[in-house]
């Protein structure tokens, strides 16, 4: 795996590539204790500036979290394509109802009461840290460099791998 470190606007750009396409992340929050509060969230948007929009209800125990410590870590898992994004920043509650309508779509309404339901929230979660692991190839070219790898004892370019900076 070849590093590749990213900086401004292409990392920013390499965090909304991998982090809508993978969609859903864990929310690591309450850090200092364990074990770790992480809980499945799905992404709204990535802004230009790499922050990372989600929906959550005020009432959750990670927006509670959120309120005692900003510190939080997204781990993104694209194993179907071998797309890996950790990113840790701080996170900050939004109540403004125009920035959540304009994140709410038809789908949530499996959590929320819709648009209108006072309790949503919009987390966005501004990036200090950020590393990525992504390959472009398909998981059947990856597994047989693997496979080759491990007959020859020879090394094999089965991605990219670096540091964003923001």
């Amino acid at each position: 795996m070849s590093t590749k470190n990213l900086y401004d606007d292409k990392a920013r750009e390499k965090i909304k590539e991998l982090a809508e396409d993978v969609d859903f992340c864990m929310l690591v929050t309450n850090m200092d204790q364990k074990p770790l509060s992480a809980v499945p969230m799905s992404t709204k948007q990535v802004d230009d500036h790499g922050a990372v929009w989600f929906l959550s209800r005020s009432d959750s125990d990670h927006n509670k979290d959120i309120k005692k410590d900003k510190d939080v870590q997204l781990l993104y898992s694209g194993t179907s394509d071998m797309e890996f994004l950790s990113i840790y920043g701080e996170a900050f509650i939004e109540t403004n109802r125009d920035v959540i309508k304009e994140l709410y779509s038809k789908t949530d309404n499996a959590w929320f009461d819709g648009e209108d339901d006072p309790n949503i929230t919009a987390i966005k979660v501004n990036p200090k840290e950020a590393y990525y692991w992504d390959n472009d190839e398909s998981k059947v070219t990856t597994l047989f460099k693997l496979g080759m790898a491990a007959a020859t004892g020879n090394k094999q370019d089965i991605g990219e791998k670096g540091k964003l900076e923001l």
